[in-house]
């Protein structure tokens, strides 16, 4: 008789390092961001701090973590929430190299990078909602 795993199947998340890998690579990404003259005026809070601690919350949902985000968030409704901002090629370009600058600063393997990279690659061209 084979024997029954009680481990559960690790996910994502848990492979590229969990909580920390993503705290770190959100935290380069928001330095790229403070002083994006094409990011920074889209976020309106002085504090970058609250909308660092979104994303961060998110991505560990979305790769597998924790549900902090929809708990205290509700669905991610990502187009909806960025309706109010103008979102377009040039600041999709930018919000790229900042999010590259943080997938660069962790060690990933080739494979996990590419996961990871594709797709921010397409949600950033999904967030696009305006060519003024």
């Amino acid at each position: 008789m084979g024997r029954v795993s009680t481990e559960a199947t690790a996910t994502f998340y848990d492979e590229i390092g969990g909580y920390d890998t993503i705290h770190r690579i959100v935290a380069k990404f928001y330095e790229g961001v403070a002083t994006d003259p094409v990011l920074r005026p889209l976020y309106p809070e002085a504090d970058l701090g609250p909308a660092e601690e979104r994303f961060r919350l998110f991505l560990v949902q979305y790769w597998g973590g924790p549900t902090t985000y929809s708990e205290t968030r509700g669905h991610p409704r990502l187009r909806m929430r960025h309706a109010p901002f103008k979102v377009t090629p040039e600041a999709k370009e930018h919000w790229l190299l900042h999010f590259r600058e943080g997938l660069d600063s962790v060690d990933l393997t080739p494979e996990q990078d590419a996961q990871f990279w594709d797709y921010v690659t397409h949600a950033a061209q999904f967030m696009v909602n305006t060519f003024e």
